[in-house]
């Protein structure tokens, strides 16, 4: 049986006995405002619902009045609707039946969520059309027309947002709302935000109402008040665990995240390379219901503003799109379980602050998550597995409309740089640097603060003076950078003369000297009026610097994000007094999910002290002559570098800190570590009955760190750790030799061991092959962005997988490359004389400018590589895949085309010819590629 609305208005009427006043001017809402309890109040007078059901039409006849009446906060709609049904209880002895529930609890719930969502924007007039009101109220007469059936019922109060009542009310609504000052684009979100928040009112009054009237919907097994409690835990998830997070203070200051946050651009990562605002092209592919199979992955340089963005976007979510959406905001450093799904990681990370018990929380229609997962780098656990997870999972939301969520991850550019199958549905954006116009707004913000007032804030001034270096002006275009400088400028603690003469390489490391200094003037200022002598304060300032770099060392060495106090002990005897409390003053907090561990307030500033403290014993490298010095370095080796990789950016700041000592040894420091990688090469220290310096090493780690990564680790990934690690510093500090020319003629390094006359070197070859028991890393990950300009000329490479590695103006000449893995890699202006490429894979290389003279590509697959400007003369691309390829600007005097076994190369329309040289000189020339490039 079905009843339109306007039978059931009539007879709740009846059922108080009231007929429509005909004779009165209508003034349509007037009479239920009056009806309205104030919050607080918990009956309603009979003579108001006589006066309201005698001059209304229904409850939405309220929005006719101003919205400022009806958005009042101390009204209650709900309570109105509740009370409304108490009364129908008391005067007719029973219940309202489910038609008439239903008719009074969805229309004052929306009522309730309309006043909700629209009193969050008090700087909007909603009034601004109320000469539309007319229009509006005869849009309005339309509802009563709607009919609600047995399923239309049990939609609207288990699904109100999908039911086709709340899709009438919205367009009724939208109606009401749009006006010069909101567009449609606004109303519309707003009307669908308002139905999705009307849910929990209907939840609200179902409870409130009794169980006479609950036991009048059928065919549902839902449990109100648990639904009722659904809703509570995620209000109480977004108001401790997302509303807090912009509050935060960076280091000891007053001010938040959110006083200085400013908008930040990136770069699309697909054909267009668009520039875009990236909260606005967050929001746009969140929106957009065509890209619900799409994960969005956001790429960023260390300091760049992911994790702030994060944070700020999920607040944003939380006061904009809630309960649309709701955000989940998961720091993938605290992810300790690998589930065999997604499903099973949020559930294990979700249990106690959001899900509770509700095994259903995934598959609630009323609930959208958003889920933000930071720092995809920083996982325990294979980037490749994570991520793979994420793609099933957002693919399984768009076939599956119940589960309809959203994912977005951070992590730090290059990254997925080493993965083999990066799933095709990523939507991706790389976060640029700030320029001029954002680093001046950033620093207006900053300015304005209220304890910056009376200060030292002309930072611009100095960035823009004649004395401040280049290398300066580009480091500030990162905003940690930006900030500690305008921190430590207000502070008049920067020592000037060593910003001016730094560069590009010494740069980040000379600020964060000056940090470090910063800090500590900080805790010198409370021993100012103490009568200290100068060698007690030098040996306090000592202690606090010590405690600090092993504090950082221990947090890398557990796996880069934090580590255990008991790691940190083990570091010092006796240990430091008020060790903990000491740590806190420099930034160094407890981890929220375990309060025996500790983290640094930025990563950035733990890998410079890491690094710091590893200089320390690469200087005193430098100076080794006798074999106990060098036995004793061994070890240190083991205990250094032995734990993991050394990412790019601890690299850097290692470089930075050797460049500013004027008198260190390069040569001596390349030829121990070389002569450490030589013996390492051959399995000299794993090779070994006697306990063995791995063996040692891993055992330190295991006593100490619960990492999932560190647990995971044995002798040999120990072993491979240091050793790589050694090849990083070699292949640097070989970089670095080639700019001067006292050094480049002494320090030469070669990967693959040197070679003697015609042979090939297979060092290299079977060091790749050792790393494949590596498990969340690989050799291409560890090494693989360090090997530009290297020295591999006659390497014997056979079938390796060298993809992602970085070999532009590598030295391949005469190496054995057939089979090679090779695809999307960089091979620009490298040298492949004579270089064996059988059969290779080289898809979307980039071989741009590369010497590749006499180079057998015999059946290589070279479709859509970059070959422009390539000298190809000589070459053998029999049977080669040049499909896409572009050889613009190539030279191919000599190249052969063709031979009997492989057949001729293969191209496609994708091909670009342009400005080939000398290719009628070519042998075996196709005769379709002859005709079509008019060379006959």
């Amino acid at each position: 049986m079905t009843r339109t609305l306007a039978h059931i208005w009539q007879h709740i009427q009846e059922s108080f006995s009231v007929e429509t006043n005909l004779n009165q001017k209508f003034d349509p809402g007037t009479a239920i405002l009056a009806a309205t309890p104030k919050i607080g109040e918990n009956e309603i007078d009979l003579a108001a619902i006589t006066n309201l059901l005698e001059n209304s039409s229904s409850f939405l006849d309220v929005l006719c009045l101003p919205l400022a009446k009806v958005l009042e906060p101390n009204l209650c709609y709900i309570s109105l609707g509740i009370n409304f049904c108490k009364r129908y209880t008391e005067i007719n002895q029973k219940s309202p039946d489910i038609e008439e529930c239903i008719l009074i609890i969805s229309q004052v719930a929306y009522l309730e969520s309309i006043r909700d969502i629209l009193s969050l924007y008090p700087l909007i007039n909603w009034d601004a059309n109320i000469d539309n009101v007319e229009k509006f109220y005869n849009k309005l007469q339309y509802i009563q027309n709607i009919e609600l059936d047995e399923i239309t019922n049990q939609d609207i109060l288990l699904y109100f947002h999908e039911s086709r009542l709340a899709d009438i009310f919205n367009k009724i609504l939208l109606v009401r709302l749009v006006s010069p000052n909101v567009s449609n684009f606004l109303a519309s979100l707003l009307t669908k935000r308002i139905a999705a928040n009307t849910h929990r009112y209907i939840i609200y009054a179902l409870t409130e109402i009794g169980e006479e009237i609950q036991a009048l919907i059928t065919n549902t097994d839902k449990n109100w008040e648990n639904e009722k409690q659904i809703i509570q835990q995620i209000d109480e998830y977004l108001y401790t665990q997302i509303q807090p997070q912009t509050l935060t203070t960076f280091l000891d200051q007053s001010y938040a995240w959110k006083d200085i946050y400013i908008p930040i651009k990136a770069q699309k990562l697909d054909q267009s390379s668009q520039i875009v605002d990236l909260e606005a092209w967050v929001k746009g592919v969140i929106l957009n219901p065509q890209k619900l199979d799409q994960v969005m992955l956001i790429e960023g340089d260390s300091g760049s503003g992911k994790s702030i963005f994060c944070l700020m976007f999920a607040d944003w979510v939380r006061q904009h799109l809630y309960p649309l959406w709701t955000p989940v905001l998961i720091n993938l450093k605290d992810i300790h379980h690998l589930g065999e799904s997604l499903e099973d990681i949020l559930a294990v990370e979700l249990q106690e602050s959001l899900i509770a018990d509700d095994d259903n929380w995934l598959n609630n229609k009323n609930t959208r998550f958003l889920f933000i997962f930071d720092g995809l780098d920083e996982l325990s656990f294979r980037l490749e597995k994570f991520l793979n997870q994420v793609s099933i999972f957002q693919e399984k939301c768009n076939q599956n409309m119940e589960i309809g969520h959203r994912t977005l991850i951070t992590t730090r550019t290059k990254s997925l740089q080493y993965i083999a199958d990066i799933p095709h549905n990523l939507e991706r954006a790389k976060i640029l640097e700030l320029d001029k116009t954002l680093q001046d707004k950033w620093v207006q913000k900053w300015i304005n603060l209220p304890e910056n007032k009376g200060q030292k804030i002309d930072i611009q001034e100095y960035l823009s003076g004649l004395k401040c270096p280049n290398a300066v002006n580009q480091v500030v275009s990162e905003p940690l950078y930006l900030h500690l400088l305008s921190l430590m400028y207000r502070d008049d603690t920067l020592v000037f003369n060593k910003l001016e003469q730094s560069n590009q390489k010494t740069v980040k490391v000379i600020i964060w000297q000056e940090f470090m200094n910063w800090l500590i003037s900080k805790q010198n200022s409370g021993l100012e009026n103490q009568d200290n002598d100068q060698q007690e304060h030098q040996n306090y300032e000592s202690d606090l610097n010590n405690l600090i770099t092993e504090t950082a060392f221990a947090i890398i060495q557990s796996g880069g994000c934090s580590a255990s106090i008991s790691m940190i002990a083990s570091r010092f005897d006796p240990q430091p007094i008020n060790m903990w409390e000491t740590l806190q003053k420099f930034y160094f907090i407890p981890v929220r999910k375990n309060s025996n561990e500790v983290e640094c307030f930025h990563k950035s500033f733990s890998e410079f002290l890491f690094a710091e403290k590893l200089v320390k014993f690469i200087k005193n490298w430098s100076k080794l002559e006798t074999e106990t010095e060098i036995q004793e370095m061994n070890w240190q080796i083991y205990d250094l570098l032995g734990f993991g990789k050394i990412n790019p950016e601890i690299v850097d700041y290692i470089m930075g800190l050797l460049i500013q000592d004027e008198n260190l040894d390069w040569i001596n420091l390349f030829n121990v570590l070389n002569n450490f990688y030589s013996d390492w090469c051959h399995g000299k220290f794993i090779d070994t009955a006697a306990e063995t310096l791995a063996q040692i090493k891993l055992k330190q780690l295991h006593q100490h760190s619960n990492n999932t990564k560190i647990q995971n680790l044995g002798q040999r990934q120990i072993d491979i750790y240091a050793g790589l690690n050694v090849m990083i510093l070699l292949l640097e500090i070989q970089r670095y030799a080639q700019e001067h020319d006292v050094l480049k003629e002494y320090i030469i390094f070669y990967p693959s061991g040197e070679t003697q006359g015609d042979n090939l070197t297979s060092d290299l070859l079977k060091i790749i092959n050792y790393c494949n028991c590596l498990q969340a890393d690989s050799f291409n990950s560890i090494v693989g962005e360090f090997f530009s300009s290297a020295h591999l000329r006659a390497t014997y490479l056979f079938q390796a997988n060298l993809s992602g590695i970085d070999l532009s103006q590598a030295d391949l000449s005469r190496a054995e490359l057939s089979r090679t893995y090779l695809p999307h890699s960089n091979l620009s202006h490298a040298y492949l004389i004579a270089a064996k490429m059988v059969q290779a894979e080289l898809h979307h290389a980039n071989l741009s400018g590369a010497n590749m003279i006499c180079t057998d590509l015999r059946g290589a697959d070279l479709s859509n590589a970059n070959l422009q400007d390539a000298d190809l003369s000589r070459v053998d691309l029999s049977g080669a895949n040049l499909k896409g390829a572009n050889l613009s600007g190539a030279y191919m005097m000599g190249a052969n085309f063709g031979d009997e076994v492989f057949g001729y190369a293969r191209w496609d329309k994708k091909t670009n010819w342009d400005d080939v040289e000398d290719l009628e000189e070519a042998k075996n020339l196709p005769p379709l590629l002859r005709k079509q490039l008019n060379l006959d």
